[in-house]
């Protein structure tokens, strides 16, 4: 029975060495070593031998599998690393290669017009000074020369919250209280950026929210001539040299006199269409001097300083620059038309 448990032995060994991948080495295993195995099924023998002979066979049984357990770990291991190299050799990867890049979103257009408009202002020598968005009545109204009362303020149908007059500001306007009130009695450069809101009908040209500019300067010696050479300089910059402008008389409380800023329509080229009411003109802002009232709310002696506002829809502008007819397209996450820009 000892030759048999050595002759099993030497051809356990043997038949390992063949094993070429991991399901001939597990199938070896399941032969040899598991309880089904020749290996085991040798002890079922050991009582058909005499006493004495048993202690010397299980010692020898033992040391057998130990030593054909310790080759197949060696021979496993063996197999999986040479099974691994394979599979990087069919599958390499060449880290000399360039990686796959990742896409990243763009710049919003509203976001793009507004860098334009802050450039060509920047370039003027005005500042960007920021206001809140919830604004009081006070500030929204009243101490921009819009009374209690006032017709005015049913031009702008605003949102109100629960705090006794505490508003979601109508405009930027507010913005020209603050800075006075803040650098007085410096002079004044800047425009003011930010959301507005409205409760108004939603078509193609009017949303109930919308970015707005507002333009501030304040000085001793500051003229209507300063405020349309300004103007007429910041469209010059941002629709090209050939784009016609043009002022028209108009009101707003807090300017006196007042005038809105028209540019050509880049759609019809002046032919007439939705966009422009058939006018061949589109308004891109408001405008004036400030008002005496204005100018006295924010600190600053209305005998001794004058000022120039205005006030624009980067949403209108960029619907001229990029030929869009719709406004309600902006805040509409549609990514078919945000992609375009």
């Amino acid at each position: 029975m000892a030759t048999d448990l050595d002759h099993i032995y030497a051809e356990s060994l043997t038949n390992l060495s063949l094993a070429g991948n991991t399901a001939e080495l597990e199938a070896w295993y399941r032969e040899t070593l598991s309880r089904k195995g020749r290996v085991y099924l040798l002890t079922r023998q050991m009582g058909q031998l005499e006493r004495e002979a048993r202690p010397a066979f299980g010692k020898r049984l033992n040391e057998i599998k130990q030593d054909l357990q310790e080759a197949y770990d060696g021979r496993l291991a063996e197999i999986k690393t040479a099974e691994m190299q394979a599979e990087l050799n069919v599958d390499a990867i060449d880290v000399t290669l360039p990686g796959r890049p990742q896409l990243r979103g763009g710049l919003h257009i509203i976001t793009q017009t507004l860098r334009d408009i802050y450039r060509i202002f920047g370039d003027m020598g005005f500042q960007i000074y920021r206001s809140p968005d919830v604004e009081t009545d006070e500030y929204n109204f009243e101490l921009l020369n819009f009374p209690p009362y006032h017709p005015a303020r049913e031009m702008q149908d605003s949102f109100y919250t629960t705090q006794p007059d505490v508003i979601l500001r109508t405009q930027t306007s507010p913005g020209q209280i603050r800075a006075m009130r803040e650098y007085y009695p410096e002079p004044i450069r800047i425009i003011v950026p930010g959301m507005c809101y409205r409760n108004e009908q939603v078509t193609s040209r009017s949303e109930i929210q919308f970015t707005q500019v507002e333009g501030l300067a304040v000085g001793h010696n500051i003229t209507f001539a300063d405020l349309k050479g300004t103007l007429t300089e910041f469209a010059r910059r941002l629709f090209g040299e050939a784009r016609q402008t043009r002022f028209r008389a108009s009101y707003f409380p807090f300017t006196e006199p007042s005038a809105e800023m028209d540019v050509s329509c880049f759609l019809c080229e002046g032919e007439g269409c939705q966009v422009c009411k058939y006018t061949g003109w589109l308004e891109i802002l408001g405008s004036g001097m400030v008002h005496p009232n204005v100018l006295r709310n924010g600190g600053y002696n209305p005998q001794k300083y004058f000022g120039f506002a205005f006030g624009m829809g980067p949403e209108r502008i960029a619907m001229l620059k990029y030929g869009i007819d719709d406004i309600r397209q902006f805040w509409a996450n549609d990514m078919r038309f945000l992609q375009q820009f």
